[in-house]
């Protein structure tokens, strides 16, 4: 899963896009580097961040997908966006496959009915934050389990989970998350892990997100080999190089 990030305040600099023809040429190059989904996001959720108004995160996705369903009609796109009616346009104007909802429905009343009415495919996120020292895989499975019961309670069949890295989380919560990914499988769900570039990496390194690839990359194979299904990357091709690897090292998997 590709990054597409329309905002002017992505924690990653490198990953802004400012104008159509910068999206369509990083869409470009992620597709022909093997991306399997295009995920565009309009309004950043990075700590510390303001969120934009309804409104311009949904004037900035209806630039971005109309361009995309020109220049990609066969691109599989996810929507990543907390808000029930910009996921619920989007998803009815432009030819959108996913909803891509970091807040697990917790943050906009309107999410857990759209995502009942559409039926699309939905990412769900573990974004409560955990008490500082407290055991993060239990707590994160109880509540991803609940969220799955409820969803699946109102006919929402597709369901892909996501840990949450990086959301409400201390460094070393998440390394235990990482660790222990494989209990996740418990939930019956595929596995969407996004570590890019994030803060567990830069600041245990004490480095900066643009030379946070390398980590990444390492960080990328561990996920994987417990069970990740989808890999959400800033970096298509490094992100396949290690699924390719990682496929090798695993061909009856």
């Amino acid at each position: 899963m590709g990054i597409l990030n329309v905002t002017p305040d992505s924690f990653y600099s490198a990953s802004r896009l400012n104008d159509p023809a910068q999206l369509v040429a990083r869409a470009r190059a992620m597709l022909d580097a093997g991306a399997a989904i295009l995920d565009v996001g309009a309004c950043s959720t990075r700590p510390g961040s303001e969120p934009v108004s309804q409104k311009e995160e949904l004037e900035r996705l209806h630039a971005a997908l109309s361009v995309l369903d020109k220049e990609f009609p066969e691109a599989v796109v996810s929507v990543d966006t907390f808000r029930g009616m910009v996921a619920r346009e989007c998803a009815q104007e432009h030819n959108v496959a996913i909803i891509n909802d970091v807040s697990g429905f917790d943050w906009d009343s309107e999410m857990l009915e759209a995502v009942i009415t559409l039926r699309l495919p939905y990412i769900l996120t573990h974004s409560v934050p955990l008490l500082p020292g407290s055991e993060a895989l239990p707590e994160v499975l109880r509540q991803l389990s609940q969220k799955m019961w409820q969803l699946r309670s109102e006919g929402v069949a597709d369901i892909i989970v996501d840990p949450g890295l990086g959301f409400g989380k201390t460094i070393e919560q998440n390394y235990e998350l990482l660790q222990g990914l494989a209990e996740l499988s418990l939930l019956d769900a595929p596995l969407l892990v996004g570590l890019s570039r994030k803060s567990m990496i830069t600041k245990l390194l004490g480095i900066e997100p643009s030379e946070a690839l390398p980590a990444t990359t390492a960080l990328n194979m561990v996920a994987l080999s417990k069970g990740a299904a989808i890999l959400r990357v800033h970096d298509v091709r490094e992100a396949v190089q290690a699924v390719k690897m990682w496929k090798a090292l695993n061909p009856k998997k």
